[in-house]
């Protein structure tokens, strides 16, 4: 029977101390029960407000048709996030903040702020236009933001980089979409209700072309923006801490020019709308798009470089850098292991490959002497995960590699100082599966 060895005391705690029970305030279920009230309160206040605008049956109107496009785009986000899958608790809150707490507080405060500049200026015409060019970005982004700047500062282990910035502020901006596209929906159908139009010529398909047809994208383009500043914040070494400061709030501020260059399109004339969507958005939603995808083939890049040095040591079978650094393999690899095992053993070798790719960031980032203070303890989890999972796994890895590619000779890479020493003998039932760490190489 194997041993699990004994985990490393927690930095800072002193030997023979017994750590000291946190505050009441300070438990999870405590944090988690109080932002669940506040999204749930959120969501309630916000539903009340929109169909107060609305009216029932455009509230419901809107609420159909709105749907229509936040299918597409999350599987979008998902499909970046393959590489490395980030927990679906941080999505649906990412989402909830959006399309409750962003879209409150957007919602309550340029309300405000616009009725206050136009009694300030006794001009209702300019006050609007200032709230939609102004307020209404520097509002809305930094509502969506906070979502952001939650899960960087809370969830940190599922936030290492650029994609999963992409991933968490792009989902969080479809839920505020989302919102307020029911209410932009809703009050279309109310007024053509009013007007009695009807058909192409109503103003809720005008609605629903221009907001669900051809600019869905449209908030999680700007929003998306905040997520890359803090993704480069999150590939930054801890002590850069101006750099981890500064691109987070210059991505925020890209997010806000561009909102408002999007909002002013109607200032431009008759068809200033089409020239900032042709001139602007559709270029700026292709260079995104061009480097979300160039980010997120640098990171199983990341994976086929990083893993062999734990094909060396043993860890990992011979061809397991390959197949986990190939989209199609590691799909071959699922599905083998469901056909023969059933879905709990597929799920068990999608996440032998997510804890295997996290290896392969965290040790890329330790070499890069960018590695946190828990780099040993993080790698022994992660060593401990992916050991658990390996009679599953290991097989199903086999047959993709040798469906898609002969297996590689491995590279002449040494067994000892990259943080880790060689497994015992019988690497596949080692009485001790945890090696030795030596973390001076990661030292910058």
């Amino acid at each position: 029977m194997a041993i699990s060895p004994p985990y490393p005391p927690r930095p800072g705690a002193p030997a023979g101390h017994a750590l000291r029970h946190p505050h009441w305030w300070q438990r999870r279920w405590v944090r988690y029960g109080a932002l669940i009230t506040l999204l749930v309160l959120s969501g309630l206040v916000i539903l009340a407000l929109v169909r107060e605008q609305t009216g029932t049956e455009g509230f419901l109107v809107g609420l159909g048709l709105a749907v229509f496009p936040v299918p597409l785009l999350i599987a979008a986000f998902r499909w970046l996030d393959r590489v490395e899958p980030g927990p679906w608790r941080n999505l649906v809150f990412s989402f909830a903040w959006g399309a409750c707490a962003a879209a409150l507080i957007a919602i309550v405060a340029n309300s405000f702020a616009t009725r206050w500049i136009a009694t300030a200026t006794a001009d209702p015409s300019s006050a609007d236009t200032l709230g939609a060019t102004v307020i209404a970005p520097v509002v809305e982004e930094s509502a969506k933001a906070a979502a952001v700047l939650l899960v960087f500062l809370f969830r940190r282990r599922d936030f290492t980089g650029i994609i999963d910035g992409v991933v968490i502020a792009g989902i969080t901006a479809t839920g505020f979409a989302f919102t307020e596209n029911i209410l932009y929906l809703g009050t279309a159908f109310g007024t053509d209700q009013l007007s009695g139009g009807s058909g192409l010529t109503s103003v809720t398909a005008a609605t629903f072309f221009v907001r669900v047809v051809m600019s869905p994208f449209a908030h999680p383009l700007f929003t998306v923006l905040t997520g890359i500043g803090f993704g480069v914040a999150a590939l930054s070494a801890e002590r850069q801490h101006v750099r981890r400061v500064l691109v987070p709030f210059a991505g925020l501020l890209l997010a806000m020019g561009m909102h408002s260059v999007w909002n002013s399109s109607s200032d431009f004339g008759e068809y200033g709308f089409f020239a900032v969507y042709a001139a602007f958005m559709v270029p700026a939603f292709g260079l995104l798009t061009w480097l979300v995808v160039w980010t997120r083939q640098r990171e199983l890049r990341t994976v086929r470089t990083e893993l062999p040095a734990y094909t060396t040591a043993g860890w990992l079978g011979t061809a397991e850098p390959y197949v986990l650094g190939s989209m199609r393999a590691r799909r071959l690899a699922r599905e083998y292991a469901g056909h023969h095992w059933g879905k709990t053993a597929a799920r068990s070798v999608a996440e032998y490959e997510a804890y295997a790719t996290s290896l392969a960031f965290l040790r890329h980032r330790g070499r890069r002497g960018r590695a946190g203070a828990d780099f040993v303890v993080r790698e022994r989890e992660l060593l401990h995960e992916l050991w658990r999972r390996r009679e599953i796994a290991r097989p199903s890895l086999a047959y993709a590699a040798r469906t898609t590619s002969p297996i590689p000779a491995p590279p002449p890479w040494p067994a000892h100082g990259y943080g880790y020493a060689a497994p015992p003998a019988q690497p596949y039932a080692p009485p001790v599966p945890y090696p030795t760490y030596d973390r001076n190489p990661y030292r910058s």
